[in-house]
């Protein structure tokens, strides 16, 4: 039998295991594992690792982020970077604009996406109230259609919901077989603080993260997972950055809660130091939870050799640095509450997990697999996604174990116009990105035209 196409020589990962052998792809999918396959077009992968094609589950594009603010990335160019990251599915938060419905929200993204797409996506949805027509008729009717998750938060004016509104969500996704996902830091504990360091003068970049300290995080964590199991329901607890939060999702667990957890790259790599940095600079690293410091550095690491952690994300939140749309927004160098909040980093994901995690022997390929594309599939409802095994898509990112690279902004395909991670080494970077069968980037250049599709997705499994 012949195939469309055929894979000779890789080193094959799956979460369970690793084997050297062909992989034939017909009509899209992966038909056949094997020996001596014979196919129309034939890739030579002699030395490359093919993994599963990287799920990023938390990213954000074109995201409504205020009067005079855009994010740096559309689709079409977020899509592109995450391809050259070796990603081939991302999910973005679908987040209605002041006076919008979620039904109409969700209706104008898919509109925003749709013929701009080098990869697949699927939306979250952000639940930022908890009126009638949003809980009783637009979530229903959108998690019938494949929008089967949605965030809720604990921070931030205008979206932050109370413990009763989070509670009648919870009530929905029991309801209808959704997954709701938690931003869990304290507002009025932040809000306080803030006040503080402005009156005393403190309003460079770097408060952004004193005034966002572990405890914050700690205690909304807590409160997460207690909500949780009032509502008899599984919740995912986003970018944790820290030791303390995990210990409140294992204390969860051990009572028998359903709880998920998502940690980031920034939370293994960067510090609360990168936000201190002369004049306003600082602003480059300006996210939510913040990067903390090199213990709390060793606490995620701790917490992703040992499994605690289900997924690794990226939280690609774009802005531009050099722009009043983007990070120097006005008022943005009187304080930092006005910087616009998130980094880029759906391109760097990939290789500083692979680089740090299987290069340095802190985690397995098959861990590195688990976390960053079968965990995601599995957890959010992505059938056809997330395993190399016989008829699912044949999304297959092929890795060159040995490449060596400086991260610069230079060589990255993002609309933002900086990387936290300029001058970051690497050892392992993706050399082709495989969506369906078709080759969507090839040593670093993105190929062919946008023909990513959104993807709707079956009832969340939570548990293995």
């Amino acid at each position: 039998m012949d195939f469309d196409t055929v894979i000779h020589g890789a080193r094959v990962v799956s979460s369970s295991g690793a084997t050297n052998c062909d992989v034939g792809i017909l009509d899209g999918r992966i038909a056949a594992l094997g020996a001596g396959l014979n196919g129309v077009e034939s890739i030579d992968a002699e030395g490359l690792i093919a993994l599963p094609g990287g799920i990023d589950s938390h990213v954000h594009i074109a995201q409504p982020s205020g009067p005079g603010i855009e994010m740096a990335d559309d689709f079409a160019s977020a899509t592109r970077a995450a391809a050259c990251g070796g990603n081939t599915t991302v999910m973005p938060f679908c987040l209605p604009d002041d006076g919008q419905t979620l039904r109409e929200a969700a209706a104008a993204y898919l509109a925003k996406a749709q013929g701009q797409c080098l990869t697949d996506v699927s939306f979250h949805l952000i639940v930022k109230s908890a009126d009638p027509v949003t809980l009783g008729q637009d979530l229903p009717a959108l998690i019938a259609l494949g929008m089967t998750s949605f965030k809720v938060f604990m921070t931030y004016r205008g979206m932050r919901l109370t413990d009763a509104e989070i509670l009648r969500v919870m009530d929905v996704a029991r309801e209808h077989g959704a997954l709701t996902m938690v931003h869990a830091e304290n507002e009025d504990a932040i809000e306080f603080l803030r006040e503080k360091a402005e009156r005393s003068g403190r309003t460079q970049p770097v408060q952004h993260a004193r005034t966002r300290p572990v405890p914050v995080e700690r205690e909304a964590t807590h409160r997460a997972t207690t909500l949780a199991e009032v509502a008899d329901v599984p919740v995912m607890i986003v970018h944790v950055s820290n030791g303390a939060a995990l210990d409140e999702i294992q204390r969860a667990r051990a009572r028998g809660v359903r709880v998920l957890a998502e940690t980031c790259p920034q939370y293994i790599t960067l510090t609360a130091d990168d936000l201190d940095r002369a004049g306003f600079e600082g602003a480059k690293w300006v996210c939510s939870p913040p990067p903390r410091d090199t213990q709390e550095q060793a606490a995620i690491w701790a917490g992703l050799e040992q499994g605690a952690f289900d997924v690794f994300s990226s939280d690609h939140c774009p802005f531009r640095f050099a722009d009043t749309a983007g990070k120097d927004a006005p008022g943005a160098r009187a304080s930092f509450r006005n910087i616009p909040n998130g980094i880029p980093g759906v391109e760097t994901r990939l290789p500083i997990l692979f680089s740090e995690g299987v290069g340095k022997g802190r985690i397995s390929l098959e861990a590195f697999a688990a976390l960053t594309a079968t965990n995601h599939a599995r957890i959010y409802g992505l059938d056809r996604k997330g395993s190399i095994a016989i008829g699912k898509d044949a999304d297959i990112v092929l890795w060159d174990p040995a490449m060596t690279r400086k991260v610069t902004q230079d060589d990255l395909h993002h609309g933002s116009d900086y990387t936290p991670w300029e001058g970051f080494d690497v050892t392992g970077w993706p050399v082709r990105t495989i969506l369906r069968g078709r080759t969507v980037m090839l040593n670093g250049i993105p190929q062919g035209s946008p023909e990513g599709v959104h993807v709707a997705r079956t009832k969340p499994q939570v548990m293995p």
